[in-house]
C-alpha cells in the first residue's frame, strides 16, 4: 500500500469522507469566514511544498489544468513556482477565459506572477522536470472527456514523476474505481480529509504516496460532518488484547476447529489451523479428509487432527470447538456442503471463507437470507459478488456500498478483501485496512487470514473487534515479511513469524 502521512509528517487523521462531506467541510470553512481562494492558496502552497520537499528544485514544472477549483489549485501552484523564478507553464485543457469563480482568481493570480500558459495539444510529452495533475479533482464520475483522456495519456506516457492535487484524475474520490486511463501519480497531496476511493480499490496503485493536507481545519468546522470510513491502525487494534493472566492455562483461550481439506487441498486447512494457534487459541484442531491426517501431524504436532469421510461422522466432533473455521481447501463436493451443512447446525461462531462462501451462495446448504450475527465472512471480490448475485466488476466498482450490503444481508462481520481491504462489523461501522502489499496475491494468502480470525474469537473478541485486528494483524505481517523476502517470493507461511512478533507482548 501507499506511504500516508500528514503535510507535518505525522500520522494523518483516521477520518475518511465522501466528495460531499469534504465540499461540506469546505462550505464550513467559507462561512467560517475564510475566502474560498485563500483556501484554494493554502491548498497550493501545501502542494508546492511537498513537491519542493519530494522531488527539489526541479528543472521544469509541467501543471495541467481543467475547467474546476482544482485546476484553480494547479494555476495558484504555477504562480508560486513562477514568484520563486522556477521554470514552469501550465497546460490548460480548458480555456481558461471559460473560468469562473475562484478558478477564475486563480488564473488571474497565475498571469500576474507571469506564468507562461499554452493551451493543451496531443503532442509528444514533455521530457524532463514535474508534472503536476490539476485536471479533475474530487468531483470526476462517470467518463473522461476526450480532450482530458488525451491530456491523461500524455501525462503518463512522460514517464515523469507526477503530484496530483487532491486525487489522480480519473480516480473515483468516494468508491475507488478508476477509469482506464487515470493518472499514475507518484504523489498525491489531498486537501481537508482524505477520501474514500484514495485508499482501497484502485486507489493505492494510482495515488503513490498520500500526503494530507488539513489546510488548518478546526474541530469546530469537522463538527456535524460524519466520517464514512476510518483507517484501521494495527498498534490500536492489537491493543483490543488482554494481557494473559498468570495463572491462565489453555480452557481460558478457547478451541478453535478447521473444517476443510478435500481431496488434495489438505494444506490449506493447516495453514489456517497453524495461524489459530499462533493467534492465541488454546486448542486447534482440524476435521479434514483423512489422507491428510498424517501430513498435518508431521508438520505440526500440536494440531488435533481428525480425519471424516461425512456429515454424520464430523457432528459429534462438534461439542468439542468453541469457533469453528470453515472454508480452507474446503472443495465443492458433496462432502464439503456435508461438512458446511453440519457446521451451520452447530450455532457456533464462525469464520466462514473460501468455498464456504461459494456453497451458501448457491443457496442449496444455507438458505437464501440467512443472517447470524456470530460469524465473520471474508470474500474476496469473485466470492462478494456471487453472494450479492451480481459481477466481479459491480463490487470492486462500489466496493464500499458493496461491503455495507454483504453485512445488511448476512449479519455478523464482513472483510471485502483486495488493496484496502474493507471491514464491515455488525454496527454498519466501516474500516479500512492501509497495510499490504501486492506479495499477497498468493495462494494460502486467505487460509491465514481465517486461522488468524478465528484464533481471535476463540479467545473472546466480538466479532468486530477479530475482524478488524485479524485484518491488520494480517496485512501488517505481509508488509514485514516483504521487507525481509521481497514480494515477487512471498509465501503465505512466511506470515507466521511475523505474527508472532507482532503480538509479542500482548
Amino acid at each position: 500500500m501507499a506511504t500516508i502521512r500528514s503535510i507535518d509528517n505525522k500520522t494523518p487523521s483516521a477520518e475518511l469522507y465522501t466528495a460531499a462531506q469534504v465540499r461540506a467541510l469546505d462550505q464550513a470553512i467559507i462561512a467560517g469566514g475564510v475566502p474560498g481562494i485563500q483556501l484554494m492558496k493554502r491548498a497550493a502552497k501545501a502542494a508546492f511544498d511537498v513537491l519542493l520537499a519530494r522531488f527539489g528544485q526541479p528543472d521544469f514544472i509541467h501543471v495541467y489544468t481543467g475547467g474546476g477549483n482544482n485546476g484553480g489549485d494547479g494555476y495558484v501552484l504555477a504562480g508560486l513556482a513562477a514568484e520563486r523564478r522556477l521554470p514552469v507553464e501550465v497546460v490548460a485543457v480548458v480555456a481558461p477565459e471559460k473560468l469562473t469563480g475562484d478558478a477564475r482568481l486563480a488564473w488571474q493570480f497565475a498571469l500576474q506572477a507571469g506564468v507562461k500558459i499554452r493551451s493543451f495539444a496531443a503532442d509528444a510529452p514533455p521530457a524532463s522536470g514535474i508534472v503536476v495533475d490539476a485536471l479533475l479533482g474530487i468531483g470526476f464520475s462517470g467518463e473522461l472527456r476526450a480532450d482530458t483522456a488525451a491530456a491523461i495519456e500524455q501525462i503518463n506516457a512522460s514517464h515523469l514523476p507526477v503530484l496530483a492535487l487532491d486525487i489522480p484524475s480519473g480516480l473515483n474520490a468516494d468508491t475507488g474505481a478508476a477509469v482506464a486511463a487515470a493518472v499514475r501519480a507518484t504523489t498525491t497531496v489531498t486537501f481537508i480529509g482524505l477520501k474514500c476511493g484514495l485508499v482501497s480499490g484502485r486507489g493505492p496503485a494510482l495515488c503513490g504516496e498520500l500526503v494530507l493536507a488539513d489546510l488548518q481545519v478546526s474541530e469546530a468546522h469537522r463538527h456535524g460532518v460524519t466520517p464514512s470510513a476510518t483507517l484501521l491502525n494495527t498498534t490500536r487494534c492489537l491493543d483490543l488484547l488482554q494481557r494473559r493472566a498468570a495463572d491462565a492455562h489453555k480452557g481460558d483461550f478457547g478451541h478453535v476447529m478447521v473444517i476443510g481439506g478435500d481431496a488434495g487441498y489438505g494444506g490449506a486447512a493447516l495453514m489456517a489451523a497453524e495461524a489459530s494457534a499462533r493467534a492465541g487459541a488454546g486448542l486447534v484442531s482440524v476435521a479434514t479428509r483423512p489422507e491428510h491426517v498424517a501430513a498435518i501431524l508431521a508438520r505440526r504436532p500440536e494440531v488435533m487432527a481428525c480425519g471424516v469421510v461425512s456429515g454424520q461422522e464430523l457432528e459429534p466432533l462438534l461439542a468439542r470447538p468453541s469457533v469453528l473455521v470453515i472454508g480452507p481447501g474446503l472443495g465443492r463436493s458433496p462432502w464439503s456442503e456435508q461438512m458446511l451443512q453440519q457446521a451451520m447446525k452447530s450455532g457456533l461462531p464462525m469464520v466462514v471463507d473460501a468455498d464456504a462462501l461459494n456453497i451458501m451462495a448457491a443457496g442449496r446448504v444455507v438458505p437464501t437470507g440467512t443472517r447470524r450475527n456470530n460469524w465473520i465472512l471474508t470474500p474476496h471480490p469473485g466470492e462478494a459478488a456471487r453472494l450479492l448475485n451480481t459481477g466481479t466488476a459491480d463490487v470492486q466498482q462500489q466496493r464500499y456500498q458493496q461491503v455495507t450490503a454483504l453485512q445488511q444481508q448476512y449479519g455478523g462481520a464482513v472483510i471485502l478483501k483486495g488493496a484496502g481491504s474493507l471491514v464491515a462489523d455488525q454496527n454498519g461501522e466501516v474500516g479500512v485496512v492501509t497495510a499490504g502489499n501486492p506479495g499477497m496475491a498468493s495462494g494460502g494468502m486467505g487460509d491465514i487470514l481465517s486461522g488468524l480470525l478465528g484464533g481471535l474469537l476463540a479467545q473472546g473478541l466480538s466479532v468486530g473487534d477479530a475482524a478488524r485486528l485479524g485484518a491488520c494483524l494480517h496485512a501488517e505481517a505481509a508488509d514485514r515479511a516483504a521487507v525481509l523476502l521481497g514480494e515477487r517470493s512471498l509465501l503465505a507461511t512466511d506470515l507466521l513469524p511475523q505474527v508472532c512478533e507482532l503480538l509479542r507482548g500482548h
